[in-house]
This record gives C-alpha cells, structure tokens and sequence, in this order.
C-alpha cells in the first residue's frame, strides 16, 4: 500500500485547479466560435476579417492542451517526491497559461510570449520529477533541487 504525505492534498488541488483552468479556455474557444461563426468540426476560421483572432483563441487553448499531458504526468509523480515545490511550480504554470492565452487572444500572436514564464516553471517540475527518478534508482551525483532530500 502506497500511503502519500498529506501535503500531497496541494498536489490534488493544483491539479483541480489545472482542470479549471482548462476548462476556462475551452469555454473561451466555444464562446469565440459563436461570435465569429465558426462551425463544428472546422478547427481554425479562413475569415480574412476576423479569422485570425479567432485563430489566436483557439491556439492558446489547444498549445494548452498538447503540454497538459506532461504537466500532469510531472504535477502526480514529482508531487510524491516533491509535493510543495510541485504544487508551487503548478501553479506558476497555470497562471502562465493564463497570461499565455489572454496576450494570444488578442489577435497578437506575438503578445503570447508574456505568459512564458509558465513553461520555465513546466521545466522546473520536469527537473524536480526527474530527480525522482533518479533518487528511486539509487543514483547518486550532484544535487539538483534544493528544497527536496533525494536530488
């Protein structure tokens, strides 16, 4: 029987929290699709008018989407080595794709970039999970996180 720390009810939080987030912008794409007449199944609009915002919104939910798998895979398995520092960097993530989807959906792809600072914290969890890996396996070397014992 696996028993988790109760600090792993951040980690639980943090992904409640990631799939509200998620769902926010889904409601995003489905609200701009009734606004710029974008019909089922059509993923991208072709409207020179108002197409490319359009365009921009339902970018930055489906980039959201295709990093959402490691997000999560990191947020569960570097959350039982790592559950605080986890969390922390969780929800620097999911604020970043927040400011990463509201610069997109302006209609200035290049506007996206201010929520970047989302993927360094995606990166960190990535370390940190990483480690976990490594402290699992017995490896010893250089330690990589400082607020954790293992790596």
């Amino acid at each position: 029987m696996v028993v988790l720390s109760k600090e792993y009810g951040y980690v639980v939080l943090t992904g409640v929290a990631s799939m509200l987030m998620v769902g926010h912008l889904a409601v995003k794409v489905g609200k701009a699709r009734k606004k710029y007449n974008v019909k089922y199944p059509q993923m991208y609009s072709d409207n020179p008018e108002t197409g490319n915002i359009f365009n921009c919104i339902q970018r930055a939910h489906q980039n959201t989407v295709e990093f959402y798998p490691a997000f999560l895979f990191c947020l569960a398995v570097g959350g039982v080595h790592s559950p605080r520092l986890t969390s922390a960097l969780g929800a620097v993530w999911i604020v970043g794709r927040e400011v990463y989807a509201y610069g997109y959906s302006s209609g200035d792809p290049a506007k996206r970039w201010w929520g970047m600072f989302g993927n360094v914290a995606l990166m960190g969890m990535m370390v940190s999970t990483a480690c976990f890996g490594r402290t699992l396996l017995g490896w010893t070397g250089p330690r990589m996180n400082p607020f954790s014992t293992g790596c």
